[in-house]
């Protein structure tokens, strides 16, 4: 006689990792960022390895010393990663002024406690771990000024006192950024603020009184430190003293060249053997146009154009919905993110001087991967409440 076998329920699949096309389950966050960040963390731990294993080994006697420390960095910032993406934007929106003082005491906190190195004073250790306090104070100064233009828009937009309330505020963290010394990090907030204020409605007059402040505040500031002016000299003409002022961008420019259109090939750089300063950090992508050619930059740049229109196409969407905090953030990431990328990549091409600014989630450090990584779940986050709220919609319209 014939016996039936009991029917064995298999487990089924959580519904983001479900590829059941039939299922009519609603997507309720946006993959793409995971991919894209996902990219950039995989890219950024091969060339920090292809490009800092000869200064660790003369460092450290361990060519691997920064590969492993930008591993257990990723690690980090997935681990804050899975846990910031539980927390709801109402949180970051009531928290602003909080997170505000946070960054304040940070700024303060390296001036009186911190770790200079190569005369910058820029590092607050906590055992193993070294901060870099103007990271989180980039972030957490967007977050407050998200907040600011939704209680105060229509006075940014109506009289010169809405508008130039955030600006003293910058202004301060300015000061505290200066002394360390951190000009990079400054124009980086400034012009970020800038872009987000001129998003928020405010006259095209306000800005042309504030960037003409504002370039001649950069103009003295270059004066009053020779060695900002030696950069700015050596930027424009670095091949009279290319092996003083001029030497890192030189090299960098030898390392560009070299590339060509395809690249010497992954790990052939030459220039990363002790000739390139940083070439791990700050001039990452001078090392991957040397090795990946004109073709391995554009499709880096491609990756991190298509982050940076997805954080402003997020806002838009946010603004069209009436969420203007979440909107106004996605903005300020969005405008972040580019202006970082830009200043970084020209920079290393002698477009611009050199700022100390590193590549998002490209460049060897621990503070701007873990803050860059917080700023795309902040963008995960923002999307997942917009879709939720569609979806709570359409089944309230649904029920009618």
């Amino acid at each position: 006689m014939a016996m039936s076998m009991p029917a064995i329920r298999l487990p089924e699949l959580p519904a983001w990792l479900s590829d059941n096309r039939s299922s009519n389950a609603p997507v309720t966050f946006d993959r793409g960022f995971i991919i894209i960040a996902l990219t950039m963390y995989l890219v950024g731990l091969i060339m920090v390895a292809s490009s800092s294993m000869p200064i660790g080994e003369k460092l450290f006697n361990n060519p691997f010393h920064f590969v492993i420390r930008h591993a257990i960095y990723i690690g980090l910032s997935l681990f804050i990663a899975a846990i910031a993406l539980r927390v709801e934007m109402q949180m970051w929106h009531k928290s602003s002024w909080v997170l505000l003082l946070l960054a304040m005491f940070l700024l303060v906190a390296v001036l009186l406690i911190g770790r200079s190195v190569n005369g910058s004073t820029r590092w607050i250790m906590v055992g193993p771990i070294n901060i870099q306090a103007a990271e989180p104070a980039k972030l957490f100064f967007f977050c407050y000024l998200s907040a600011y233009l939704v209680r105060r828009r229509d006075e940014v937009m109506d009289n010169f006192k809405g508008f130039f309330k955030p600006l003293l505020v910058l202004f301060l963290l300015a000061v505290l950024l200066l002394l360390e010394p951190d000009l990079g990090t400054v124009i980086v907030m400034g012009a970020t603020a800038l872009g987000l204020l001129f998003l928020a409605g405010a006259k095209l007059w306000q800005f042309i009184a504030i960037v003409g402040v504002v370039l001649s505040a950069f103009v003295m500031l270059v004066i009053y430190e020779p060695y900002r002016l030696r950069r700015v000299t050596s930027f424009l003409d670095p091949w009279q003293d290319q092996f003083g002022s001029g030497y890192q961008l030189t090299q960098s420019l030898m390392a560009y060249g070299r590339g060509e259109f395809f690249g010497q090939g992954l790990g052939n750089s030459i220039q990363k053997l002790d000739y390139l300063p940083e070439a791990h950090t700050d001039f990452v992508m001078a090392v991957v146009g040397e090795e990946f050619g004109f073709l391995g930059i554009f499709c880096l740049l491609a990756l991190c154009l298509t982050l940076v229109i997805k954080a402003l196409l997020l806002g838009r969407r946010a603004l069209e919905k009436e969420k203007y905090f979440e909107g106004f953030f996605a903005y300020a990431i969005g405008i972040w993110l580019s202006f970082q990328t830009a200043v970084n990549v020209g920079a290393s091409a002698g477009v611009f001087p050199t700022k100390g600014l590193t590549m998002p989630l490209i460049s060897y450090g621990g503070s701007s991967m873990i803050v860059m990584t917080l700023a795309i779940v902040i963008l995960i986050r923002i999307d997942h409440e917009l879709r939720l709220q569609s979806i709570q919609a359409t089944a309230t319209g649904g029920r009618k």
